[in-house]
């Protein structure tokens, strides 16, 4: 049998450890500051591993791997545990904690896609876990009053205390015993605090981890890395390739701003006046005013209204439909499924726009779905497919459209599979927060950004094509009218200004 030899205390990579740990476990989320940087904060503490192979020591270096461009450090509080610890309680747990030290959990952003949250190459590298320079002994320390401080280059980046935490150190060690023995030797990385960034070759960075209210102000001394480029590029018949994207870049960086990229716009709300004006607008004047737009394919064809006078304005919630087959009926069509799930989650105000491909053969909902929009205060549901239960959904009161009525149920031609995507309905695209608007014309489909604009345009065309239809009725002719000639447009303003 082969063995592994504990790590020599001269081994630099292990210093100031005086063995090779035998597991690192680094909190994803801990800090508030942090959690308010990325805009979400964790009900729960969360966890990765880091082999041990990615330790190194003070004064080492670390390789931007040659073909990326995303390294960033985050300066954290590394606890080293004593004694084994499994199932313990908070109240008990530091007791189990030997030594406390400064950690830089670096990590390469990107890998970090296609690792999918496991964080095994985008923060498993040689070298991406320096630790140290000093131990300082767990005993004499206040877990809730440490300070972690890194500095870049010289320049201060980060400097927050453990109060900061969301989740206090303790808890830390106290949960992870619940799920695993903590054995002595055993490294966990207590989260960072906000401020960590990209760093590039030629960069040092130092992190110091110290307890300034305890007598001494006991420190553990800069851990101090340079960053140098590597010359190795990755295969990609081995594996996935580095791969960034603006998101990437911003959470590497910090903010979208930091990353140098264009601030993100406000989000788009329907706002109550913009939802008067809506429902004040003909849907084919709104549909003119696309159409001036460079808009031709908006209008969700071939549908009905289930009740002739209604108005539906709202933005999309949606639903995709694929054809029916029978084992993926078997995975996806019972329990808690897509459609079921669509329909629970729809907002007050939003619209369910179903794909179905126009496929008439079944229905897409029925009397009890619609109950459950009603409910919930959705302004409407579209669909192109059909509706079973047609009078029963009509009695509810919410506005549908569809592809007419039909008594099949669900199955016998499609499989719910998913929400909140882009979908095709009647011909139209149509993606979450759309806005949709129908009345006995059609539905059309609005992309958030020109609603206003557009909406405004239609209220002044319909205000003008009034005043036209005032003057047909009186006798006079349509030519140079409708459209108005220069003539007509000076009566016109004329009206307007008195």
């Amino acid at each position: 049998m082969t063995t592994y030899p504990s790590a020599s205390p001269t081994d630099p990579r292990f210093a100031p450890l005086t063995a090779r740990p035998g597991k690192i476990v680094a909190v994803h989320l801990s800090y508030a500051s942090r959690a308010d940087q990325r805009g979400r904060r964790p009900a729960h503490p969360s966890y990765f591993l880091k082999p041990s192979s990615s330790l190194s020591g003070s004064g080492g270096t670390v390789e931007r791997p040659a073909g990326t461009e995303l390294l960033a450090f985050e300066g954290e509080v590394a606890l080293v545990v004593g004694t084994s610890a499994r199932r313990v309680a908070a109240q008990d747990a530091w007791d189990h904690v030997a030594f406390v030290t400064a950690a830089n959990d670096l990590g390469l952003y990107d890998l970090r896609a296609n690792d999918k949250g496991s964080n095994v190459r985008s923060k498993g590298g040689d070298g991406y876990t320096p630790l140290g320079p000093t131990l300082l002994d767990a005993r004499d320390l206040d877990p809730s009053a440490l300070r972690v401080r890194t500095w870049v280059n010289g320049e201060l980046r980060q400097d927050d205390t453990t109060e900061g935490l969301i989740f206090p150190l303790a808890q830390i060690v106290a949960d992870l015993s619940q799920h695993l023995t903590l054995e002595p030797g055993d490294i966990i990385l207590t989260g960072t605090p906000a401020g960590s960034s990209v760093i590039v070759p030629g960069d040092v960075v130092e992190v110091e981890v110290d307890a300034p209210q305890t007598p001494g102000a006991p420190s553990t001394g800069r851990l101090v890395t340079t960053v140098t480029q590597g010359v190795h590029a990755f295969d990609g018949e081995l594996g996935s390739l580095p791969a960034v994207d603006d998101t990437q870049r911003a959470e590497a960086w910090g903010s979208r701003e930091a990353a140098g990229l264009v601030p993100e716009p406000e989000p788009f709300t329907l706002t109550p006046e913009l939802r008067d004006k809506l429902e004040r607008t003909p849907v084919a004047g709104l549909s003119a005013q696309l159409r001036k737009r460079g808009l031709d394919n908006v209008s969700i064809d071939g549908l009905q209204p289930m009740h002739p006078q209604a108005k539906v304005v709202g933005t999309a919630r949606t639903l995709r439909f694929v054809p029916n087959r029978e084992d993926l009926f078997a995975s996806h069509g019972g329990g808690y499924n897509a459609q079921k799930r669509a329909f629970d989650a729809v907002g007050e105000g939003e619209v369910i726009v179903i794909e179905a491909r126009g496929e008439r053969g079944s229905g897409t909902l029925g009397d009890i779905l619609a109950l459950r929009a009603h409910a919930r205060g959705a302004a409407g549901i579209v669909t192109d497919g059909g509706v079973r239960d047609h009078d029963a959904v009509a009695a509810v009161g919410i506005p549908v459209w569809s592809n007419g009525a039909h008594p099949a149920v669900l199955g016998r031609r499609h499989v719910p599979w998913d929400t909140d995507v882009t979908v095709a309905c009647g011909g139209a695209t149509v993606q979450p927060g759309d806005v949709l608007v129908g009345d006995r014309d059609g539905v059309v489909v609005i992309p958030p950004r020109l609603v206003e604009e557009v909406v405004d345009a239609a209220l002044a065309q319909e205000e003008e094509d009034a005043w036209i239809a005032e003057q047909v009725a009186a006798g006079h002719p349509v030519d140079g009218l409708f459209p108005m000639n220069a003539a007509w447009r000076e009566r016109y303003e004329a009206w307007r200004q008195r």
